[in-house]
């Protein structure tokens, strides 16, 4: 199964809601990302490469994960609430002004007298610069496959665009996932106003369903099992040295239809923070 090609879930706006379905090798070089011998593999990974086309002029100079929400990058609140569930081992990603979102929050973060940082105390925090390295973002999947070396076998992965200040990331969560042999574990929400018709099913016994009747909205939190991102189910390289792209959603739906994915419903505030009106809602509240 080839991480690759498929017509992927749109919002009313007609933004896809995981990401363009192409392939794509950018140059003809490859490009290594291997972890230090003896260093621990992260155990969360944020997204942060993505553009933000729905929020510009905001984006033109700041990238997304970094607007202020309720008095904190917004990026932060995942943060700090990996570090509250003690994940401390962070990967992110980046490409669109990807080197301020470096610059901000550094690599072990202390809160080096920066107030607004002093809850990050103690994270170390790792970087896939997708820019940088391939002049591009490499979509979720391709992104994903790209940091694997500096992953763990179970790891989160969430959006840096998304506000869910009440979800707890836990270390029994972690460790039903690693007892289910299942590849990967989904928080859905309900359906917001800008995707009505959901992403994925649930069954009443916790698994997703590709195809089903009601479906909920995927919220971006899931832990996954490195092998869904490995042969047989992804074809891409560990690592991603030449830097293909490649959606999340056709690899998670060929994984649910065989019967690899668990899922639940998160039912807490959960905004995805796509638009300046939706921006403008969280910080006026």
């Amino acid at each position: 199964m080839r991480c690759g090609a498929e017509p992927s879930p749109r919002d009313p706006s007609g933004r896809s809601r995981f990401e363009p379905q192409s392939l794509a090798r950018h140059g003809g070089h490859a490009v290594a990302l291997n972890r230090p011998a003896g260093v621990m593999g992260a155990n969360a990974m944020i997204l942060a490469a993505g553009r933000g086309q729905r929020m510009r002029p905001l984006t033109d100079v700041t990238p997304k994960p970094l607007l202020p929400v309720r008095g904190k990058a917004l990026m932060q609140w995942p943060m700090e609430a990996l570090a509250r569930g003690g994940f401390h081992r962070l990967v992110v990603n980046t490409a669109w002004l990807g080197e301020q979102i470096s610059d901000f929050f550094g690599h072990t973060l202390s809160s080096n007298g920066h107030e607004a940082l002093s809850n990050l105390s103690g994270l170390d925090l790792r970087y896939s610069h997708e820019g940088r390295d391939f002049g591009r973002a490499l979509e979720t999947a391709g992104g994903i496959v790209r940091a694997l070396p500096m992953l763990d076998e179970v790891f989160w992965v969430l959006a840096g665009d998304v506000y869910a200040p009440g979800f707890a990331y836990t270390q029994a969560a972690v460790e039903r996932f690693a007892a289910s042999g299942k590849l990967a574990h989904l928080w859905l929400v309900p359906n917001p106003p800008h995707n009505p018709r959901g992403d994925f099913g649930l069954s009443a016994d916790g698994q997703a369903l590709n195809q089903a009747d009601a479906r909920h909205t995927f919220s971006t939190i899931a832990l996954y099992r490195r092998a869904l991102f490995e042969a047989p189910w992804c074809a891409i390289p560990p690592g991603n040295p030449h830097g293909l792209v490649a959606p999340l959603a056709p690899l998670l739906r060929a994984a649910m239809d065989a019967g690899q994915v668990s899922a639940e419903l998160y039912t807490g505030a959960w905004t995805d923070v796509g638009t300046p009106e939706r921006l403008a809602e969280l910080n006026a509240t």
